[in-house]
C-alpha cells in the first residue's frame, strides 16, 4: 500500500488521467448498453424505393467493418437497389479491415454499379476502399494518394524506469513480443517487420495496379506514401473524374438505368442502435474513443499526417 501511496503522490496527473481514462470507457460501456436495451433496430424500406440510390458512407479512421460489410451485403441483395454510392471521407485505418471492406466492395460492383465519392480525405486504406467500385469520383482539393504501409509501436522504456515500473516476460520464442512496450525493438525484430511491411505494400500496389488498369511499375513509381490532390489523382489515372456527392449519385444512376429527374432517391441502410450511439456521442468523446482504440500495435493503411489545407 506505501508503494501505491507513493506512485500516486509522485505521479497525480498520471494517475488521474488514468482514472479518468477508465471512467469514461465504463461510462461509454454503459450508455451503449442501455440503448442496446432501449432501442430497437430501425425496419427497412426498400420496398417503398422507386427510384433509388444506396448509400454507404465510410467515415473516420477504419477499424471495425463488421457494420459496413453487412450494410454492403444488405444493399447487394436488395433488388430495388439498381446502384449504390460509397462515400468515403477516411484517412484509412487498419490493413486487414481495409482489404475486407475493398473485397466486399468489389463483390458488389459485380452484382451492381457502384461509384466511389471521395470527401475531403479519402487516403490509404480509403483509398483502397474506393479501387473495389467501377468508378471514382473526388473533389479536385481531395487528399488521396498515400499508398503505403505503416506500423507503429509506443516505447514508453524510459518512462518505466523513471517510475519504477518492471516487468517481466516468458515467450516460447525470441520473436512473440515483438513491439513490447517497455523495450526498444532490436534490428532483427526491425527486419522481419519490415518484410510482412514490404508485402502487405506488394498486396496494395498489384490492387491498384488491377483495379485501375495501370502496370505494377506505373504504381510504384508513386506508392511511396505521397499524398495527391484529386486534380493529380486523376492525372495519375488513380481516379476517373471530378465532382461532388451529387455528380457521384447521378452517375450511378446513369450506370443503373435509372432516371436522374427527379433526382434519385438516397437510401441509406437501417441504422441499429449500435449506430445510433455514434449519433448521440460528440465527435469529442468519439475521438477519444478512437484514441483509446489507436493505442495497440497495428499494421495500417492509414495517412498519419496532420496537414489542414484550407482556402485562405
Amino acid at each position: 500500500m506505501s508503494e501505491t501511496r507513493s506512485f500516486t503522490a509522485r505521479h497525480p496527473f498520471l494517475t488521474g488521467f488514468i482514472f479518468m481514462t477508465m471512467a469514461g470507457v465504463i461510462f461509454f460501456a454503459g450508455i451503449s448498453f442501455i440503448i442496446t436495451k432501449l432501442v430497437k433496430p430501425s425496419d427497412p424500406f426498400f420496398g417503398r424505393v422507386t427510384n433509388g440510390v444506396g448509400i454507404i458512407d465510410v467515415k473516420g479512421v477504419i477499424l471495425d467493418t463488421e457494420d459496413l460489410l453487412r450494410d454492403i451485403q444488405m444493399l447487394n441483395e436488395e433488388d430495388t437497389i439498381k446502384a449504390v454510392v460509397i462515400r468515403i471521407d477516411s484517412p484509412g485505418g487498419a490493413v486487414g479491415a481495409s482489404q475486407e471492406l475493398f473485397t466486399e466492395i468489389k463483390r458488389l460492383a459485380r452484382a451492381k454499379p457502384v461509384v466511389a465519392s471521395m470527401g475531403s480525405i479519402a487516403a490509404s486504406g480509403g483509398f483502397y476502399a474506393a479501387i473495389g467500385a467501377d468508378q471514382i469520383i473526388a473533389s479536385p482539393g481531395t487528399l488521396t494518394g498515400s499508398m503505403g504501409v505503416i506500423m507503429k509501436f509506443p516505447n514508453f522504456e524510459e518512462i518505466f524506469q523513471k517510475i519504477g515500473y518492471r516487468s517481466e516476460t516468458i515467450k516460447s520464442g525470441k520473436f512473440k513480443d515483438i513491439g513490447a512496450t517497455n523495450h526498444t525493438i532490436t534490428k532483427e525484430e526491425r527486419a522481419l517487420l519490415q518484410d510482412v511491411i514490404d508485402t502487405v505494400h506488394q498486396q496494395f500496389i498489384a490492387a491498384i495496379a488491377e483495379s485501375r488498369k495501370l502496370s505494377v511499375a506505373a504504381v510504384t513509381k508513386v506508392a511511396d506514401g505521397r499524398i495527391f490532390s484529386g486534380e493529380q489523382a486523376k492525372e495519375l489515372g488513380l481516379i476517373d473524374e471530378l465532382g461532388n456527392f451529387h455528380d457521384a449519385i447521378l452517375l450511378a444512376a446513369k450506370l443503373g438505368g435509372m432516371k436522374t429527374t427527379p433526382f434519385p432517391e438516397l437510401v441509406y441502410p437501417p441504422k441499429d442502435a449500435v449506430g445510433l450511439i455514434s449519433s448521440l456521442l460528440s465527435s469529442t468523446e468519439l475521438d477519444l474513443l478512437g484514441h483509446l482504440q489507436q493505442l495497440q500495435p497495428r499494421l495500417s493503411y492509414e495517412w498519419n499526417g496532420t496537414l489542414s489545407l484550407a482556402n485562405q
